[in-house]
Parts: C-alpha cells; sequence; structure tokens
C-alpha cells in the first residue's frame, strides 16, 4: 500500500494542477488577442467582430474562474474594443 501524502505535498500537487490549468486559460486568451490583431491588420472587419466577440467571451470567463482579475480583463477589453473602433471607424461613417 503507499504511505500517506503529507499536507505540503498534496498542497503542492493541488498548486500544480491549479497553475497548469491556469496557465492553460491565459494563453487561450493571449491565442484569441492575437488573432484578433491579425484580423485588424488584415482590415477584415468582420472577421475581426467575430474574434472580438470571442475574446470578450473567454476573457470575462477566464474572470467567472478567477484566473484574471476584474480590471485586468476590463482594461484588456477596452483596448481591443478601442482598436476596433479606430480601425473601423472610417467604413462605418461611409
Amino acid at each position: 500500500m503507499a504511505g500517506k501524502k503529507s499536507s505540503a505535498e498534496k498542497r503542492y500537487a493541488q498548486s500544480e494542477a491549479r497553475r497548469l490549468h491556469n496557465k492553460a486559460i491565459k494563453s487561450e486568451c493571449r491565442t484569441y488577442a492575437k488573432q484578433f490583431v491579425a484580423a485588424v491588420q488584415k482590415k477584415d472587419e468582420k472577421l475581426a467582430q467575430e474574434k472580438l466577440n470571442t475574446l470578450v467571451s473567454k476573457l470575462d470567463s477566464a474572470r467567472s474562474k478567477g484566473v484574471l482579475t476584474r480590471n485586468a480583463v476590463s482594461r484588456k477589453k477596452s483596448r481591443m474594443m478601442k482598436l476596433y473602433n479606430v480601425s473601423f471607424a472610417a467604413s462605418a461613417a461611409k
């Protein structure tokens, strides 16, 4: 039979599992942000809108899971929406 695990070993295993889980969620958010910026640079408004909606959804999800703080999510969303609005304001005015 296996010996008992100490509380320190258990806490380490838990924190490692959480770290990997959080890392995956943050990586996913960064990936969607890069895809959004790439779509904006290509001047593809429809694709950029889709990527922005997905990114906002992923950021809100990360916030609700406690991976990102409220202010960090608000800041990232604000910057991305500002980029979208500045990039496509001319086409909306036409």
